[in-house]
């Protein structure tokens, strides 16, 4: 079974105007809302890859029940902690003559710590042996930095896998835990380590830092060139097929989805992420945020490139 986590999820509101003109009334030409949260967008990346999967996670409102009917009506299943807060709206206001936009996030709803114990009993109730949890996002208000470590502990007694997904401040304590695999773009593993990343091999000795963290396995994603795996045992650089990209926007939650996917069916660290590398490929020549369909992925899959990694220092 996958689950996926998603501590502050929003609705995301997109308003389309024709310019925007401070200190006047602006008028929409066009209007979309979409579910928003990093573990729903690798929840529906999963769908499209034919694989069900729960979202978990805190709702609150009219705007999480909202989030909720989404899920369901795309056949996602759900199990979430209702809060007494609103849950967020974020707001994109898109200006169509220059492609400009305006987003404002809010901070969302404070999560009460009873709500936070309820959670985390939810979790334990319904983790088994062999289960993968991808865990992904910020967190809400008033859930202190050590959560997502807590969560990772008691994932990590029931023996079901935990996959990390870049959640910002409190990775350092996450990693600690002991997490199956962190999946970060190489930004994040140069914001936590100090390191650079300018090649590959400077790229896997920072991932053997956030490894030294404790994650067992570090995948760190490299936009157009793919992506590095590093395990205790080897590193791989796996490179991306070329594709004319669209919206590379939402690709890292299609890799995520795509490597998920992969290792559920027992597939090796190093193919499953070629088949997701093959996903984030597909999402990124894709418009808005569709994530390719499975004929697209096989095809691209064939392109993906494979290569053992030299980990020690550069010449």
């Amino acid at each position: 079974m996958i689950y996926t986590l998603t501590l502050n999820p929003a609705l995301d509101r997109e308003l389309t105007v024709a310019g925007v003109t401070f200190d006047t009334v602006l008028r929409a030409t066009r209007s979309q809302v979409d579910l928003g949260g990093k573990g729903f967008n690798v929840s529906r990346a999963l769908r499209t890859l034919e694989v069900f999967s729960t979202a978990v996670g805190f709702l609150g409102g009219s705007a999480g029940a909202t989030l909720q009917a989404g899920l369901r009506e795309l056949a996602i299943g759900t199990d979430f902690v209702w809060i007494a807060g609103e849950t967020r709206t974020n707001v994109s206001i898109f200006d169509e003559t220059d492609g400009k936009y305006i987003k404002v996030n809010e901070l969302g709803p404070v999560v009460e710590p009873a709500k936070q114990e309820l959670l985390l009993r939810r979790i334990d109730t319904i983790a088994r042996p062999g289960d993968w949890w991808v865990l992904s996002g910020s967190l809400p208000p008033g859930v202190p930095a050590p959560f997502y470590a807590r969560i990772i502990t008691l994932l990590n007694a029931r023996k079901a896998h935990a996959v990390l997904h870049g959640v910002g401040e409190p990775l350092r304590q996450s990693c600690a835990a002991r997490p199956f695999l962190v999946q970060l773009h190489a930004g994040e593993v140069q914001a936590l380590t100090g390191l650079p990343v300018d090649t590959p091999r400077q790229v896997a000795a920072a991932a053997a830092e956030v490894r030294a963290l404790g994650a067992r396995n570090v995948v760190v994603t490299l936009g157009r060139v793919g992506a590095l795996l590093l395990t205790r045992e080897a590193g791989w650089l796996i490179r991306s097929p070329e594709v004319v990209q669209k919206n590379p926007t939402g690709a890292g939650d299609a890799l995520a989805a795509g490597l998920v996917s992969a290792l559920s069916q027992g597939l090796p660290l190093e193919k499953s992420l070629g088949w997701a590398v093959a996903c984030g490929a597909a999402a990124a020549s894709r418009s808005g945020t569709e994530v390719g369909d499975r004929a697209l992925i096989e095809h691209l899959l064939e392109q993906v490139g494979f290569a053992t990694l030299e980990t020690g220092p550069e010449a």
